[in-house]
């Protein structure tokens, strides 16, 4: 078999087209392909990327690092942003690098990204710069990051609203192939309507890998004619409001969505053939999840077009094209609408075809009698699209057998599914030797309150620790309960990546209240949550005291494993006081006596982060061990008690159970020490033994039969691969993906990892197929996979 000559770097080579990247990875060759394809157009441009990290974007800031060198090859500058709508802010300003006169490039097309709270709290610079407008030659595309099912946020959010009520334009990718394409397409709208272009980004979207065509002239983008107001609609400087707001509302939006029409973003799939009845309307994700759903029961473009089923995938949805919807809408009887969370296209359909010659029946999160049909909560699943469609299309078209029996067998897998019960789960918790299993901990009778950060799953440990706020709200909770509670103090728990993001406002107006409470702040010199990103400005613990000095703390404590580093190296400010980490517990009790608002640093270095690090050479690995003798051990369990730590695992032996220190996953934290208990037993200078590998020379595949190729069918091949984070998982399908890759087959993997860094359930989701058109929902339903891979049985016989 000829295999497709690849190369790691291919993601980022513009000679190469095609290629095989995650959605994170087609944002930054996106960026790329839009500076090429402006100095072919003779424009000398550059770029800006800025925003702050967060599921499902995660680890966008982490990819963009890793393509420095190609991104300052290409004139494009990420800057990270302190939070969200500083960023934004910096965007902002890309766009009015010319204005004066003294720009050095012909424009800067400019990216932001973020979560969806991010999203909301940066909605006054989208209104302000949407209304001031884009450069030019620059344009600005704003990611926003939504988490359907609230798997790694604390609550679930879909953000589009937002950009409706700012009048932003949206695109609505549907896979990575569509990341690349719609922000080539963002950035030519943004500048010819003057406006931001919002790009919805789902983690089934932006944490997916696939192999796409990135060649360079893939796109022929379409200037639409526009009768321009005198000026245009580019960003000027002047302060004029009400130009601003006449231009965006009497302008902008019939520009967008001109340029949305003239580029077909907006497009019949299936035409329903000669006399269509059924309407489908979908979008996105969910557009992938419909034609996975009608592939399952048997409705091909052939049988679509044959029984009248007309299929439009939306691609702007706000602005939503009305010519488009006009002509997709004529003759139709019935549309289903098929998107997630709240309806967006739903409501725009019956605002603009109700009162016209065209007015089918529509239904979407509800049916004709007002029952649920596709739920506004959680996120669609295509087994249950597929059920709804074959329902309505065996009640409105006609009978038939097949659809039937492919019905009543998905209605099978989902009552399976829904009869399954966890027999256990894998519970996120902190690393091995993670500084949160010592600095949650609070005095008998106190309690804590929860804050954003790795810290937050203290509130599912026994820690005394309680509810939470938005990120940067930590402690303001408490200025408007304490007047009506019982209780006079509490500790707040405060990551060292939210107060810099702004949790510092928070202590502020704690101060300005008088309020008693002690603020944790969690200082672990990385941003653990997202994959230990450092912090913005490079902050240190005593600039920290120092700041909330400033702010009018008077009693500060700095609690640490190391105390004996600080000997004259800084300087912290007068009263501060230093404490090694055992004596946490009475620092503690001696600042809740103290009236109004006091601060304990708790400084020890992020565990996993350290392990990085120590791997690279570039932090202390103690030439020590902790072993624990099992013949001398009691399996009292107090060294857990102690620790906190997932590395103490219980062992079965002929005296009971006893403790035992899995070496491989201990980071030398060294607090499970402190039970002093006889059978600990420290090792200085020695190393784990290694397994001997295999005596000879002889390959050990020698003999073994290659693998028969496997027939793929034209439903392709699906696989989920499942165990604990941290164990390979996600290395498998990366490998399985890449194999398909290099046989110039199709291939879609998504990672559902969540918190599984920290010990949870992963899954990884492969499909496999003839070529990249042929995979549409890569999340593998009930009753649709080919193969389970079980890494964990824990995890495979939980119902996700």
């Amino acid at each position: 078999m000829t295999l497709y000559d690849v190369a790691l770097d291919d993601k980022f080579d513009l000679g190469k087209e095609r290629i095989f990247l995650s959605g994170a990875q087609a944002v930054i060759r996106m960026l790329l392909m839009q500076r090429a394809r402006d100095r072919r157009a003779g424009l000398n441009t550059a770029g800006f990327v800025s925003g702050y990290r967060g599921s499902p974007l995660g680890g966008l800031d982490m990819q963009l690092w890793k393509a420095r060198k190609q991104l300052a090859q290409s004139d494009i500058v990420f800057q990270p942003g302190l939070n969200e709508e500083l960023a934004a802010t910096a965007c902002w300003g890309s766009q009015q690098a010319e204005l004066l006169g003294e720009g050095t490039h012909d424009g800067v097309f400019s990216v932001w990204y973020g979560k969806g709270p991010g999203v909301d709290r940066s909605g006054d610079v989208f209104r302000h710069a949407n209304l001031a407008g884009s450069a030019r030659y620059g344009g600005v595309l704003a990611l926003m990051g939504d988490d359907h099912m609230a798997e790694s946020s604390t609550n679930a959010h879909a953000t589009e609203f937002l950009f409706v009520d700012t009048m932003v334009p949206i695109l609505n990718p549907a896979g990575v192939q569509e990341i690349i394409d719609y922000g080539l397409y963002g950035f030519a709208m943004s500048r010819f309507a003057g406006t931001w272009a919002a790009i919805k980004c789902v983690k089934d979207n932006i944490e997916s890998t696939a192999s796409v065509d990135a060649a360079l002239e893939r796109l022929d983008i379409v200037v639409p004619d526009f009768d321009m107001p005198p000026g245009g609609l580019n960003i000027r400087n002047e302060i004029d409001m009400l130009g601003q707001e006449e231009r965006l509302h009497e302008y902008k939006r019939a520009a967008a969505s001109a340029f949305i029409h003239a580029n077909g973003l907006n497009r019949i799939v299936y035409s329903g053939g000669r006399a269509p009845k059924l309407g489908i309307v979908t979008i996105g994700k969910s557009y992938l999840d419909v034609r996975q759903a009608l592939e399952d029961i048997g409705v091909d473009e052939a049988a679509a077009n044959r029984i009248g089923i007309r299929l439009f995938k939306v691609g702007c949805p706000w602005p939503l094209d009305l010519q488009h919807i006009a002509d997709f809408a004529r003759g139709l009887d019935t549309i289903v609408v098929v998107e997630e969370k709240r309806s967006l296209i739903e409501v725009q359909l019956r605002e603009n075809l109700y009162g016209t010659a065209m007015q089918p029946v529509i239904v979407g999160k509800k049916d004709e009698r007002g029952d649920g049909l596709f739920p506004a909560k959680g996120a669609l699943d295509p087994n249950d699209i597929a059920i709804a469609l074959g329902e309505r299309i065996l009640r409105t078209i006609g009978p038939s057998d097949e659809i039937a029996a492919r019905v009543a067998k998905l209605r099978q897998f989902q009552a399976m599914l829904a009869d399954t019960s966890d027999i256990a789960s894998r519970t996120p918790f902190f690393c091995s030797g993670c500084p949160h299993n010592s600095s949650t901990k609070v005095p008998d009778g106190s309690l804590a309150a929860a804050g954003i950060g790795c810290h937050f799953m203290a509130l599912w440990m026994d820690r005394n620790t309680v509810g939470f706020t938005a990120m940067g709200g930590e402690g303001a909770q408490w200025v408007g309960q304490a007047p009506f509670s019982k209780r006079d103090h509490i500790f707040q728990n405060l990551g060292d990546g939210t107060y810099n993001h702004s949790g510092a406002l928070a202590i502020r107006f704690a101060l300005s209240t008088d309020a008693n409470i002690t603020y944790k702040i969690l200082y672990n010199d990385a941003v653990a949550m997202t994959g230990g990103q450092p912090h913005e400005g490079g902050l240190t613990v005593d600039m920290i005291a120092r700041q909330v000095r400033a702010e009018g703390v008077e009693r500060i404590a700095i609690v640490t494993d190391e105390p004996d580093k600080y000997t004259g190296k800084v300087e912290f400010p007068a009263g501060a006081t230093i404490h090694h980490r055992d004596d946490l517990d009475l620092v503690q009790r001696e600042l809740r006596a103290v009236k109004g608002t006091s601060v304990l640093i708790y400084d020890q270095t992020c565990a996993a982060e350290k392990r990085r690090r120590r791997k690279r050479g570039t932090f202390p690995d103690p030439d020590k061990r902790v072993f624990i003798n099992e013949l001398v051990c009691e399996g009292c369990g107090d060294c857990g008690v102690q620790s906190n730590c997932v590395s103490i695992q219980p062992v079965e032996t002929e005296f009971g159970r006893k403790r035992r220190i899995d070496q491989s996953s201990c980071n030398k934290d060294f607090s499970c020490v402190n039970g002093f208990c006889p059978s600990f037993v420290t090792v200085h200078g020695a190393k784990i033994r290694k397994a001997e590998g295999m005596a000879g020379t002889t390959d050990p595949l020698d003999g073994v039969p290659a693998p028969a190729e496997f027939p793929l069918g034209e439903q392709g091949w699906a696989a989920i691969i499942d165990g604990v984070g941290g164990t390979g998982v996600v290395t498998i399908g990366a490998v399985l993906g890449m194999a398909a890759h290099l046989e110039d087959k199709g291939c879609g993997m998504i990672d559902m990892a969540g918190l599984a860094q920290k010990g949870g359930s992963v899954f990884t989701h492969v499909r496999i197929a003839r070529s990249p058109g042929d995979i549409h929902a890569i999340r593998v339903s009930a009753g649709k996979a080919d193969l389970v891979l079980g890494c964990d049985l824990v995890v495979s016989g939980a119902q996700k």
